[in-house]
């Protein structure tokens, strides 16, 4: 049995939840989130509490049953608090500003890289080296984050780039370390 799939979804207070037909629509102060269930799934609402039932007991079900899930509980948790994913802009030179919502990169190319705003998903910057990407949907946010990141993705040489807030990367040596290491005999 799946244990995640188990678990009731707890439905905080100013957090409507309704389902029509295969859709789980939640809705709550900070905004909205659709999540489309397979129909080998049955959704039940009962005492603000959400569950999914498994209609077949078969080995693609099982699967989607803890998945789907943890999908309806991140829409119901994204509505109240906002997911959030912050990136860092290291290197001399590079930065980032808003610019109206758009965010602008200057990023070592002869030009500047202009990222635009998506719908529900608000961009924030502080200083001139910090981008944080937040909204209701999980999945969103983090797709959106991973596209900025990969405007300038991390140099393994010089450490240069976009990366996420607390990424470790490794610094890979130069030719000129490696040949400072081989001597002669």
């Amino acid at each position: 049995m799946s244990k995640i799939g188990q678990k009731p979804v707890t439905i905080p207070s100013g957090v409507t939840v309704t389902i029509n037909e295969n859709t789980v629509h939640a809705k709550g102060p900070k905004g909205e989130v659709r999540v489309v269930v397979p129909r080998e799934l049955k959704v039940k609402v009962a005492d603000g509490k959400l569950t999914l039932e498994r209609a077949k007991e078969i080995k693609r079900v099982k699967s989607l049953h803890g998945l789907f899930r943890q999908l309806i509980y991140n829409a119901v948790t994204g509505v109240t608090t906002l997911w959030t994913k912050r990136l860092e802009v290291v290197g001399t030179g590079f930065n980032v500003k808003l610019q109206g919502e758009d965010l602008v990169f200057k990023l070592g190319y002869s030009h500047s890289v202009v990222f635009k705003k998506v719908a529900d998903i608000t961009f924030q910057v502080e200083g001139s080296t910090k981008v944080i990407v937040s909204g209701c949907d999980k999945q969103l946010v983090g797709q959106l984050a991973y596209q900025v990141k990969i405007l300038r993705k991390p140099d393994v040489y010089k450490g240069k780039g976009i990366r996420y807030e607390g990424e470790v990367l490794r610094i890979k040596p130069g030719k000129k370390a490696k040949a400072a290491g081989v001597t002669a005999a």
